[in-house]
């Protein structure tokens, strides 16, 4: 398979980029109920580090990842090259770390 791409979700969190299937927004009924059902059976990961959730992150293991992060941010990191770098977009437009 080769090199494994990891990606930051923020605060310093990583996810294998290949077992991502979804980068979705928290906001729909749908993806709600995911989040509730993940989490109903123990298969919820909560990264946000009590801030507001702004990503969700599915895998291909039905673990629902949920990240403080805008999921373009976190899509962005997948797709570039050097995914593990931390930069300063975990803060959000607000100003809270």
């Amino acid at each position: 398979m080769g090199d494994i791409k990891l990606v930051n979700i923020g605060f310093g969190n990583i996810v294998a980029g290949h077992r991502i299937v979804a980068i979705v927004s928290p906001e729909s009924a749908p993806i709600k109920r995911i989040i509730a059902e993940a989490r109903d059976r123990g298969a919820l990961i909560d990264a946000t580090y009590g801030r507001r959730t702004r990503a969700v992150v599915i895998t291909d293991s039905d673990h629902v990842v949920l990240s403080a992060v805008q999921p373009e941010t976190v899509a962005h990191r997948l797709t570039s090259k050097d995914s593990v770098s931390t930069d300063d977009e975990d803060v959000d437009e607000e100003g809270e770390a």
